[in-house]
């Protein structure tokens, strides 16, 4: 008997073993099929609303349930309080969960941004997902899926380098490979906002540690509305 529950239960325990890989990429593009290889601008959002709407998507007005009598109100401030309030939640979610070093959750305006350091989520030497990682964008995946009346821009960065394209390059490659996790793990396409930026925008100084910090994925979180 004890033979027998061990036979059964192997397979489960091997699919847990198996560290997680990205696939070939030339099938990353049906995993993310309906997703934007753009910034996500107020411009892209609004004419992205349609596809978003008809691929199931939700607007963060119908996530959030008012107070009694705040349909009477102004819609715009209705709207903003509503979408103050989910963005609070989601927020405090994320911030809960992701108590590790070389992530931070921000606040932009009603926006929520995570930065995730590349060293805490990918190999060092490989481009590829950690084992670590994996278990940090499984749960912002769980919790995207819970607050799922938002759009999310997944954008890669690296730290300062000669060759433009080659950071370029490397930084689609970071955010495809996150939005292809998150997508297999039923983050809805149709609401991501995929892009390369290279080495725009850094956080830190060009030095060692700074470099390390620079090399980064931050998913940039917007209600839907």
């Amino acid at each position: 008997m004890k033979r027998y529950l061990g036979l059964l239960f192997l397979p489960l325990l091997l699919s847990a073993c198996t560290a997680y890989t990205s696939g070939p990429r030339d099938t990353w593009r049906y995993y993310i099929q309906g997703a934007s290889m753009s910034d996500m601008t107020d411009a892209a959002r609004v004419a992205k609303r349609p596809v978003y709407l008809g691929a199931g998507g939700r607007l963060v007005g119908d996530a959030v349930q008012m107070a009694s009598g705040a349909e009477y109100g102004d819609k715009i401030a209705n709207d903003n309080a509503a979408a103050m309030q989910y963005m609070a939640k989601l927020e405090f979610a994320l911030y809960d969960a992701l108590r590790k070093p070389g992530i931070s959750v921000q606040r932009a305006g009603t926006d929520v941004v995570i930065i995730l350091v590349r060293d805490a989520i990918m190999e060092i030497n490989v481009a590829e997902i950690s084992p670590t990682g994996a278990d940090t964008l499984a749960t912002i995946a769980k919790i995207l899926n819970k607050y799922d009346a938002t759009f999310i821009e997944i954008a890669g960065y690296t730290d300062a380098m000669r060759d433009t394209r080659a950071a370029s390059a490397l930084s689609s490659d970071m955010a495809m490979r996150t939005a292809v996790f998150l997508a297999r793990h039923k983050v809805l396409p149709a609401r991501m906002f995929i892009v390369g930026r290279g080495a725009a925008r850094p956080i830190a100084a060009q030095d060692d540690i700074g470099r390390l910090t620079n090399r980064r994925i931050e998913i940039r979180i917007a209600p839907a509305r």
